[in-house]
């Protein structure tokens, strides 16, 4: 199952894959109206003038009346976003693609200083990215960089493009951001004149900006946890941590049926290295250890710095994915600073959790109340979480078996395999359903999967 379905595990069209060898400079990209800026970028969107036509414009446009259509993230933390009146009407298929210019501070203005100091951003590269004149990373350079190689994913975002430029005044640029531009554009501007370019697919929102008019059904809101379930269990299996997972760095686009498509983007404070894996040195309090304090969990944000000292992110992306489940769920993220109730990963009990709506089912309320344990070797890991979450979607006739056996598991593999291969094949390439599917049947590890069915019935019979 897995030789069949690892292959086809792939996100969408890269809207450059017919242009594969332009789109490497600065200029030869329309760029359009800010999208929004954050703590180390600005986001502008793009577009080739050989794209103005229309192509390799994102499949899944919002469809009419599903929320907001104008303020995205693309891949920065934009704490300023959620501030502005109200979404604006915009032609997407117009500008296709976005550009994030990253803030250089104190990278230096050469390419290979700003390539390194900024590494961690090209995590989600794409092996044609970094191919241009500014951008070009050689077989002996690699190591500088220490840049890990991630397989691409439907889940995470794709830098399709990366290159070094001079920094160019572009609109709002001496308003919203005037502090970190070059001397050469802003005599009080503490920003090099050079710095790193990212161009990424334009989303229509981020998931944030979707919840704020949307409040998924508990189905559609079980696809769209798993689908960072399996976001994070992709970069687990190639040894990355994201560390700053929140839903204003998961951008949403829609299939053709109209479902969230949800992107893990945002790669800054990504834990990517070669040497130490997942396992980070915790020698002294300069040591980075993540991004957003209030959904940092709790083995990090209570770690201590010093001689021999390390902290274990394996786990750590999953407990984030938990406390933003109550986000899709329409509630109020249990770790945000709203009133008297918020909880703080550094001191908070399992049983202060908010009790989750009656309308969730037992399995999706067990998965979350699992990912926040505390403990992380309490804590059940992505990957287990996000299979019980398939079982529970579409393996009911397995799960409704009183004696199940190997033959049956087996054959029900067989009919979700062919169902998926033909959906994918003669259906619709873009439906999320059938691309999780593919993430399940690319996963599959026999003990894991027996694991999984014998947890959601044990859930089960509790509840009875």
């Amino acid at each position: 199952f897995q030789t069949v379905f690892v292959g086809k595990n792939k996100p969408l069209r890269d809207p450059l894959s017919s242009f594969r060898w332009q789109g490497f400079k600065l200029e030869d990209y329309l760029i359009g109206r800010p999208l929004g800026k954050g703590c180390s970028a600005a986001v502008y969107e793009a577009a080739l003038p050989l794209l103005s036509d229309g192509q390799g414009s994102v499949e899944g446009n919002r469809p009419a009346g599903k929320g907001p259509a104008a303020q995205r993230d693309h891949g920065s933390a934009f704490q300023g976003a959620e501030e502005e009146s109200g979404p604006k009407h915009h032609q997407k298929a117009a500008f296709p693609l976005a550009i994030k210019m990253m803030w250089n501070i104190s990278a230096g203005s050469s390419s290979t200083a700003i390539l390194r100091a900024m590494r961690e951003e090209l995590v989600p590269a794409t092996p044609v990215a970094l191919a241009g004149e500014y951008g070009a990373v050689s077989c002996h350079r690699n190591p500088i960089f220490g840049r890990k190689k991630l397989q691409p994913h439907p889940n995470i975002i794709q830098v399709i493009r990366a290159f070094t430029s001079s920094v160019p005044l572009l609109p709002g640029a001496l308003t919203d951001y005037p502090d970190v531009l070059p001397l050469s554009l802003n005599p009080e501007g503490i920003g090099h004149n050079r710095t790193l370019f990212l161009v990424m697919k334009n989303y229509p929102c981020t998931l944030r900006q979707y919840l704020w008019e949307n409040i998924p059904d508990a189905r559609l809101a079980m696809m769209m946890i798993l689908q960072l379930l399996e976001g994070v269990d992709h970069l687990v299996q190639h040894g990355i941590a994201h560390r700053d997972l929140k839903s204003d760095n998961i951008l949403v686009e829609f299939d053709s049926a109209g479902c969230p498509w949800l992107v893990i983007s945002d790669f800054g404070y990504c834990l990517a290295d070669e040497n130490t894996g997942l396992r980070l040195p915790f020698t002294s309090n300069s040591v980075v250890i993540g991004g957003n304090c209030s959904l940092m969990a709790p083995e990090v944000i209570t770690a201590s710095s010093g001689p021999g000292m390390v902290i274990d992110y394996s786990k750590a992306d999953a407990w984030a994915v938990g406390t933003i489940a109550y986000e899709i769920l329409g509630l109020i993220n249990p770790f945000y600073g709203y009133e008297d109730s918020t909880l703080e990963s550094r001191s908070y009990r399992e049983d202060q959790l908010p009790k989750l709506p009656d309308h969730v089912p037992c399995e999706l309320q067990q998965v979350i109340k699992m990912l926040l344990q505390r403990d992380p070797s309490k804590r059940i890991s992505a990957r287990v979480a996000a299979n019980v979450l398939h079982l529970s979607l579409w393996g009911e006739s397995v799960l409704a078996s009183e004696t199940l056996t190997l033959d049956q598991m087996i054959a029900w593999l067989l009919c979700q395999s062919a169902a998926t291969l033909l959906t994918d094949g003669l259906v619709d390439k873009s439906r999320v359903e059938t691309k999780m599917k593919m993430c399940f049947l690319a996963n599959l590890e026999y003990e894991d999967l027996w694991a999984t069915v014998f947890l959601l019935l044990s859930w089960r019979n509790q509840k009875g």
